[in-house]
């Protein structure tokens, strides 16, 4: 094969970076103060924060563009409420509420139980609020039926007197009365029935709700808090408790549980870099490169957050974990940079010496920065608001964390550089000399002598972590046989990976989004414990006008129906024309015309007057369009089937039908998630190869890196599975970042391999691992170590970004300095491949 050149960017570039160095080196007082300037300038953008927050849960984490929000619309525009006929049934939304879960280990329904629960709902419903001078109780804010607060059917049924239980004969899940049916499942779990009848023998929880009506926020919020300070003082732990607004006001509380971790995180990045940067001269110790190495990062989301603030981006609370992800990103492009001034020459002047390190590292770290940032760029297209908001966040800070390495660490290296070059002491700047032999004790000499370096290299000595690498790890992982165990290894990894992702989970678990210790946990429990059964009353709609009167035409709808019920999860439907056909047939009305079909619905809807809430009449009188209800079952069928195939029944409907619930907003995360992230990281591959073929002179270590990306993300989205973590909105971040971070090990690595002068492949390996394993080793504890402190946190979201940072830069590291060398040294052709 003919020998392949494809440096004609690379060549160019290695130019340009160096006299970028050389001109810096020349002026890094200009360098080190310009990026001050335009951080302080931007981090004024830090003063508009409260107005750019953006944390509501539905805007944010649920599809821009989801089925579930345009069909809502459709629901709210052809059903308005009706103030005096309020139905929670009917709702489009969750509404506003107030819920308690009372539970009991035996029998919820004993007399004395329920006189408990009726001295909490008198206590509940005599909450005073004090607001604008006056002060108002549940019924002033109440959602009202026919001018009464809505009930709870439970404490109506026995007409809030608990004794009153022993004479009722309660049927389960829909108790039957002369005048109606009332839905009993939302009421009352964990029931069990009398033999093989319908009948209530005992149940363990009893469900409250109290609706609010929806015309004043201010007093609503009001009356929630008040609602949770007084179930928070409650002294019994068999109450549990929520509010329409309980995972909204817990959700906000997760911001504020980070921001201490991030100053430990910045503490514990700041300590190990002076200690891994530390050496035992005096001189060429790189201290107060390594205190302006951890700065940098700071600088870039100082700036990076400022801009977009000033701009008017929103800020959603994901973006939270943009500072712990840059500082790994800075410091590993600071290791990179020591680590190739260490090789330039110690008797070069200065701008020689930057320009020397620019050329060979600023490839490098453009490689990483163009994939992680363009990754993030593409992850912009989600259709979730919070990723949007992150990734944005997180391009634009690692932009300037890339600018700010180059020009302010770059300043920094070069003044700290002038103080080598005059042999002075890195703490009191003083001139001492390389050795004291005659020093009246060995620790002043330790103390007050360095500059040493090797005469013959003339360069810096090795450290002894890179001697490492250069004596014993190279030579120890291009042997044959250790050759044939990294394969062994990788198969091992890939089984796992591909195993993990076969049984990854899909959607995220709303109560995720609360702290841990919230109270609202336990309330999510015991309703997926007791309540979980009968799940949802589905909206059906019939978006067009239809001729219920006429027998053939109605055979086509009741055959949909039919359809609806023969699901294995759903238990039956009601709906106004069901109702109205037994009423018609139990007192033989004539109903076979329009005329008298209307006539008689008007009267039947005077007596029912909550199903006139389901029928758009037109101007003149006729039914434009009207809905019925699915009642759904938890058989063990997921979310998205329930409403992937409620969806499908009614487009194979002949006759248009809509279908709607307000937890559909949240399951069109489930339809869409999958495909998004597939389509994320295909399309960021393809960018990753393009950069790696312009950037990386040579196709074969180009592919291995795109190879690398791919095998990454398959060991995190398999790993992170085993671990716990859905895909969802969350993870989806995380993931998008994965695809910028998978690339930065095995870039650099494979950079050094092909760049190195030696001609035989494992000499080339162990060329790479020796000037980059050391550095590679280092940004990787330093990015750990900058998210281990969210292991800590009570928030999930910030576990999942520990983990997946965890998992990200361990298979990243195991790639760059395991599998690619390995997989390098095999392919690598001298005379087919070279520069």
């Amino acid at each position: 094969m003919a020998t392949c050149h494809t440096d004609c960017m690379e060549r160019p570039l290695r130019i340009c970076f160096g006299m970028m160095g050389a001109f810096i080196g020349s002026h890094p007082c200009w360098f080190l103060i310009a990026p001050l300037v335009v951080s302080a300038g931007f981090g004024s953008g830090f003063y508009f924060l409260a107005e750019r927050l953006s944390n509501n849960i539905e805007e944010q984490f649920t599809p821009v563009d989801g089925q579930a929000k345009l069909d809502r619309k459709y629901i709210q525009e052809t059903f308005p409420g009706n103030d005096s006929i309020f139905s929670p049934l009917r709702l489009s939304t969750n509404g506003h509420y107030a819920s308690v879960i009372a539970t009991s280990d035996s029998n919820i329904l004993a007399v004395e139980a329920l006189q408990d629960i009726l001295d909490l709902d008198f206590r509940i419903r005599r909450i005073a609020v004090h607001f604008d001078n006056h002060s108002f109780e549940y019924m002033d804010v109440c959602a009202k039926v026919r001018g009464s607060c809505n009930s709870n059917s439970i404490l109506e049924i026995i007409r809030y007197n608990a004794s009153n239980i022993d004479n009722v004969n309660l049927t389960y899940p829909w108790h039957h009365t002369g005048l109606s049916d009332v839905p009993l499942h939302p009421s009352l779990g964990g029931v069990r029935l009398k033999g093989q009848s319908s009948l209530v023998e005992s149940a363990n929880a009893i469900q409250l709700r109290y609706y609010l009506q929806e015309d004043d926020k201010r007093k609503i919020d009001m009356w929630l808090e008040a609602f949770i300070n007084l179930l928070s003082n409650e002294p019994s732990s068999q109450l549990t408790y929520s509010t329409s607004m309980s995972m909204q006001w817990e959700f906000e509380k997760s911001s504020s549980s980070v921001i201490s971790l991030f100053s430990i995180t910045y503490a514990i990045a700041n300590t190990f870099c002076v200690l891994s940067c530390w050496r035992l001269d005096n001189v060429r110790t790189k201290v107060w490169v390594a205190v302006c190495g951890v700065l940098t990062p700071g600088l870039a989301v100082l700036s990076g957050f400022g801009m977009l603030l000033l701009l008017g981006q929103p800020f959603v609370i994901t973006v939270a974990s943009v500072p712990f992800m840059i500082v790994g990103v800075g410091l590993d492009d600071m290791f990179i940079m020591t680590s190739c001034w260490q090789r330039t020459r110690v008797v070069d002047s200065v701008p020689d010496r930057l320009a020397d390190t620019y050329r060979d590292s600023a490839i490098s770290i453009t490689i990483t920065t163009l994939t992680d940032a363009l990754a993030l760029f593409l992850g912009y297209s989600s259709p979730f608001g919070s990723v949007r908001s992150f990734c944005l966040y997180a391009a634009i800070s690692i932009c300037f964390c890339y600018l700010y390495n180059l020009t302010f660490l770059g300043a920094c290296m070069a003044l700290n550089g002038h103080r080598e070059a005059g042999n002075k002491h890195w703490l009191t700047c003083a001139r001492i000399p390389e050795d004291l032999p005659s020093a009246p004790s060995k620790s002043y000499s330790v103390c007050c002598a360095g500059g040493g370096y090797d005469r013959i290299t003339q360069k810096e000595k090795p450290e002894l972590m890179s001697l490492m690498f250069e004596r014993f790890y190279g030579p120890f992982l291009t042997h044959k046989y250790i050759k044939a165990g990294v394969f062994v290894i990788y198969a091992f990894y890939l089984a796992v990976s591909i195993y993990g992702c076969c049984i990854i989970k899909e959607g995220l678990d709303i109560k995720n989004l609360a702290l841990d210790d919230s109270y609202i946990r336990n309330y999510y429990s015991n309703q997926e414990r007791y309540f979980s059964e009968y799940c949802y009353n589905v909206m059906v709609a019939v978006k067009q006008p239809f001729p219920y009167w006429n027998e053939e035409e109605s055979k086509r709808l009741l055959g949909c129906v039919s359809n609806f019920e023969n699901l294995d999860y759903v238990n039956g439907t009601f709906g106004w024309f069901q109702s109205f056909g037994r009423y018609a047939n139990g007192i033989n009305l004539s109903t076979g015309s329009q005329e008298a079909f209307q006539s008689n619905l008007l009267d039947f809807l005077q007596l029912k007057n909550e199903f006139s809430l389901d029928i758009n009449w037109s101007s003149d009188k006729e039914i434009q369009a009207s809905r019925f209800f699915v009642k759904t079952l938890n058989n063990k069928t997921s979310a998205n089937e329930m409403m992937t195939g409620l969806r499908q029944k009614a487009e194979e409907c002949p006759v248009g039908l809509v279908v709607y619930h307000p937890s559909f907003i949240y399951f069109d995360q489930y339809a869409v998630i999958l495909d998004n992230t597939i389509q994320t990281i295909l399309v960021a591959m393809l960018v990753m190869l393009l950069i790696s073929f312009l950037l990386i002179p040579s196709p074969v270590c180009s592919v291995w890196v795109a190879f690398a990306i791919c095998s990454v993300i398959v060991g995190v989205t398999g790993f992170m599975s085993l671990w716990g973590v859905n895909l969802d909105s969350i993870s989806l971040i995380n993931l998008v970042m994965c695809i910028g971070f998978s690339v930065d090990s095995s870039a650099h690595v494979s950079y050094a391999f092909v760049s190195s002068p030696k001609c035989d492949a494992n000499e080339k390996a162990k060329d790479a691992l020796a000037h980059l394993g050391y550095p590679i080793m280092q940004g990787a504890l330093s990015t750990i170590l900058g998210v281990v402190v969210l292991s800590l946190s009570g928030s999930y979201l910030f576990r999942t970004f520990f983990k997946i940072v965890f998992l990200v830069i361990t298979f990243g590291v195991l790639h760059g300095l395991m599998f690619i060398p390995v997989f390098l040294t095999i392919l690598w052709k001298c005379r087919n491949w070279s520069m």
